[in-house]
């Protein structure tokens, strides 16, 4: 394998993810919600880092994101829509709207 190859392969594997960031964002949800429930500060706690470190990663994903080619469409609105998180609801919108043309 090449440098370029493995640069290449490190880059992508650094890149944000948006379904890693929502995936810890609802883990991190749960735990909160856990933690609030059993009355444990320190899960609740472990909790609202998840979600703030998630949120980070989210923005990052998103920052020089051109949803118009990256999009995925339809999936990401829905997704957007069942947790809540408006960027997938926009991102995902307009992404379909360009496949749809």
């Amino acid at each position: 394998m090449s440098s370029s190859n493995n640069t290449q392969n490190t880059q992508q594997q650094q890149k944000p993810g948006l379904v890693a960031g929502h995936a810890e964002y609802i883990k991190g949800a749960a735990e909160s919600l856990i933690g609030g429930v059993i009355g444990s500060s320190a899960w609740t706690h472990s909790g609202e880092q998840d979600k703030a470190h998630a949120k980070a990663t989210l923005q990052a994903a998103t920052e020089n994101r051109d949803p118009q080619v990256a999009g995925y469409g339809k999936a990401e609105e829905v997704a957007g829509k069942l947790t809540g998180c408006d960027g997938m609801k926009k991102e995902g919108a307009a992404s379909a709207h360009k496949h749809n043309q």
